[in-house]
């Protein structure tokens, strides 16, 4: 910075008297020419208009616009009398007045005190008050320096306005008086303050303290916290007692949150914090709260393959489970029952405090379809449905609620076999059924077409007895017997065994489908439906009857000939029958051509 001369020239030092005013300019100048581009000190002499004239102790006064002395306030406390530091520019024409400068004069000597704190690496004091491209432009007492945009803050700045026109510090990067260049940086003051808080805070911490910082960045995972220094993490889990899907839910950067310290390790230095640690614990008494067995209203918070949470209340969610949402809807996403954000009315099923866990249901709040049709509909009941699938082992017949019965193919006919009983329905059909089982457990209702008619089974097995001989009519010849149809819509089974007394007559391929054979009713299985028939017992039987009738063991006679004096006495006892049915027939046709006769003749007389 310039010096003040020690002796300024005065007036009294040069007289003008006998010289010409040329001269003594010449010699004003001449003298006072070496003070330009220097800083003296002058007195304020008064104020003119925006000009402040002030006396530096030249031939002439120089003067120095109001607005070089600062702000409003500053310039207005500018007075006659008073003692400032100029710049002496240059003289500005042929009268001697002298140019001065007031920010020059700031600038020289701020850039003195500058260069010293650049020396001494100290920080400086400056205002931003302006914005150029790359950076911005800061006032350090009268001097100009240039702050990057890189250099204003820790992390980027998306507004610089509060910072504008506020005093603060500033650390000096490199300065160049002779180009005028001094660059300056707020970041490295905020680092170097952001160090010592940093230790000072790594020092004194401890798990359970409560901190207050501000939201530095998000993530999915959480948020990290500044808090004056140190960095701590905020996961997404401790943020709220409430579910939370991503931290911007909830926190936003640049916000200032009351954190408290979770977990600190000091080798590392990693810090997890926690927000919701602060408040209740909501899951503390909830055994009381929601009961097993009663009934709430909550909101759907999310919904995933297997069920959907539903929030009872901030912080405590309960688990829907996919096969408790619906009694009819089985194989359905749990997406397509219910939406996010929807409030429904769930159960509660089960509490387990320890683990954290409530387990709820929707179906619960409704009316169980199968209990409602089994107060309906009592086993027993006929009932009318349609067709809604057809399966290799029976019809499913829908209800009104969105329920099924099973109608098995063994319960479609008594006669006709289930294969070919199935054929006869299609989808859509509307059918009548009994109902035959309502298992509300199993969520199970057994029906049955064919129990709506009589079992012929029943009707004819009533009419029959074990030992009776009856006459049937062979339907199928197999390998290991004849199939027989006794009548009335019942058949049976006669083994090879059982199909002669003697052994060389047990040959199936003696009968052919169509023929009549008396057989003894040997067994009667409702299981199966079939009669258990003998040929061989029957023969057997009769052979025994003849011995007893015909012969006996002091007669002599021998088996054949009882044998065949029984034959002969069933043959003729057969002609016999015959012949009388035969005379039957003759006489009952003669009585009705008599009839006829007597007929046509009073249909005669009635013409005549």
């Amino acid at each position: 910075m310039a010096s003040t001369p020690s002796n300024p020239p005065t007036p009294q030092d040069h007289p003008a008297s006998g010289e010409n005013f040329a001269a003594l300019l010449e010699e004003s100048l001449g003298e006072g020419g070496g003070f330009e581009g220097q800083v003296v000190k002058g007195t304020v002499v008064r104020i003119d208009g925006d000009m402040v004239v002030v006396d530096v102790g030249l031939k002439s006064e120089g003067r120095v616009p109001v607005k070089e002395f600062g702000n409003n306030a500053e310039a207005s406390s500018i007075g006659a009398g008073d003692t400032v530091d100029v710049f002496v520019e240059r003289y500005e024409d042929k009268e001697g007045n002298v140019i001065l400068s007031r920010e020059k004069a700031r600038r020289e000597e701020a850039w003195t005190q500058l260069e010293q704190a650049f020396k001494n690496t100290e920080r400086v004091t400056g205002t931003i008050f302006g914005r150029v491209k790359g950076g911005f432009i800061v006032d350090l007492s009268g001097a100009v320096a240039f702050l990057p945009g890189s250099q204003v803050d820790i992390r980027p700045v998306r507004d610089v306005t509060p910072l504008m026109n506020t005093p603060q510090p500033f650390q000096i990067l490199k300065m160049d008086r002779s180009r005028n260049n001094i660059v300056v940086s707020r970041r490295a003051v905020l680092e170097e303050t952001r160090a010592e808080a940093r230790a000072e805070l790594i020092a004194s911490l401890k798990e359970g303290q409560v901190l207050e910082g501000i939201v530095k960045n998000i993530t999915d995972y959480g948020a990290f916290i500044d808090l004056g220094g140190v960095d701590g993490l905020l996961h997404v889990t401790d943020i709220s007692w409430r579910r939370i899907n991503h931290p911007t839910e909830a926190l936003q950067i640049g916000q200032t949150v009351k954190v408290q310290v979770i977990r600190f390790n000091p080798e590392t230095q990693r810090i997890s914090l926690g927000m919701k640690q602060l408040e209740a614990d909501p899951w503390e008494g909830v055994e009381l709260k929601y009961p097993a067995g009663t009934k709430f209203t909550g909101r759907v918070t999310n919904i995933t393959d297997y069920g959907a949470f539903v929030e009872l209340e901030p912080g405590v969610e309960g688990l829907v489970h996919v096969s408790e949402m619906s009694w009819t809807k089985k194989n359905v996403h749990p997406g397509k029952i219910v939406s996010t954000s929807q409030e429904v009315e769930v159960m509660v099923l089960d509490v387990d405090p320890v683990k954290r866990r409530i387990s709820l249901g929707l179906k619960q709040t409704l009316a169980n379809p199968w209990e409602q049709f089994l107060e309906q509909h009592p086993v027993g009941s006929e009932v009318e449905g349609e067709v809604k699938n057809i399966t290799e082992f029976g019809l499913f017949i829908g209800f009104p609620g969105d329920i099924d019965g099973m109608a098995h193919l063994s319960d479609l006919s008594w006669t006709t076999p289930g294969e070919e009983a199935l054929a006869e329905y299609n989808r859509g059909d509307i059918v009548r059924a009994k109902v035959l089982d309502v298992d509300v457990d199993k969520e199970r209702i057994s029906l049955g077409i064919k129990q709506l008619a009589e079992d012929p089974f029943e009707a004819s097995a009533a009419k029959l007895r074990k030992g009776q001989v009856v006459t049937c009519v062979v339907t199928e010849v197999t390998e290991g017997g004849i199939e027989v149809d006794v009548g009335g819509g019942v058949s049976g089974f006669i083994r090879k065994a059982e199909l002669s007394r003697d052994r060389f007559e047990q040959r199936p391929d003696r009968f052919a489908p169509g023929e009549k054979v008396d057989a003894k009713v040997m067994q009667m299985d409702r299981g199966s439906r079939k009669i258990a028939l003998s040929i061989k017992a029957r023969e057997m039987e009769e052979e025994k009857r003849a011995v007893a009738e015909y012969g006996s063991s002091d007669s002599g006679a021998s088996l054949g000939e009882i044998l065949g004096a029984a034959i002969k006495e069933k043959r003729e006892a057969t002609q016999r029958a015959e012949r009388e049915a035969e005379d039957a027939k003759t006489a009952e046709q003669a009585a009705s051509g008599e009839s006829g006769t007597d007929v046509g003749k009073d249909q005669g007389n009635e013409g005549r």
